[in-house]
């Protein structure tokens, strides 16, 4: 059976939410990139290192290859723009923090996964990589749909469609409704990001 829920805590980490940008103009290259950004991710959550180094490892990838602002602005949603700098700042720093710590420990069972292209396209304002990723022992793939687009001429993974659910869109859904039950007020997201990262940490 696959490991839905360690692989779904994946694309979350992966799924990032950059503003829309210039295409890319060769599908075959967006595969490329794909190729070597999970090969980059494998390499990083195969090792079985100190948990420190590791998460260093994994902090390193996550500044090399994903927008943390951008991502950010995006799970944020409206309540991004009602923010004050600091607060913008703020959920900037605790949101790294989050996905370093959290998502380094959910994957820490990671191993033996394969990853397949199936396709890539052009789709509007970027690329779709079509995927297929399959868990040690399972028959049936996980299909992934990959939404790329381009930044100052540097690919960017702008959604994560996992069977047919945004993996972006739901952290979005998930810390709208926090700010929500606060009043829309941040304070209960920057709460919840804190106390889940100071759980992974320990």
């Amino acid at each position: 059976m696959i490991r839905r829920s360690l692989l779904t805590s994946l694309f979350v980490l992966i799924a990032t939410a950059s503003l829309a940008a210039p295409p890319p103009v060769n599908p075959a290259d967006a595969a490329a990139f794909m190729n070597q950004l999970w090969a980059s991710a494998v390499e990083v959550l195969n090792k079985k290192a100190d948990p420190a180094a590791r998460e260093a490892r994994f902090r390193q990838l996550f500044h090399e290859d994903f927008d943390c602002p951008g991502i950010a602005r995006f799970v944020l949603g409206r309540y991004w723009r009602s923010a004050s700098a600091e607060e913008q700042q703020e959920f900037v720093r605790l949101f790294e923090d989050y996905v370093v710590f959290v998502y380094t420990a959910r994957l820490g069972d990671f191993g033996g996964e394969t990853f397949k292209i199936r396709s890539s396209r052009s789709d509007g304002d970027g690329i779709i990589v079509s995927t297929d990723v399959f868990s040690p022992g399972s028959t049936s793939p996980l299909r992934i749909d990959w939404r790329l687009v381009t930044d100052n001429g540097v690919y960017k993974i702008s959604d994560v469609i996992v069977e047919g659910v945004s993996m972006s869109v739901t952290q979005r859904s998930e810390f709208a409704s926090v700010v929500q039950r606060n009043g829309g007020q941040l304070r209960g997201v920057f709460a919840l990001m804190r106390e889940k990262t100071a759980r992974a940490a320990h």
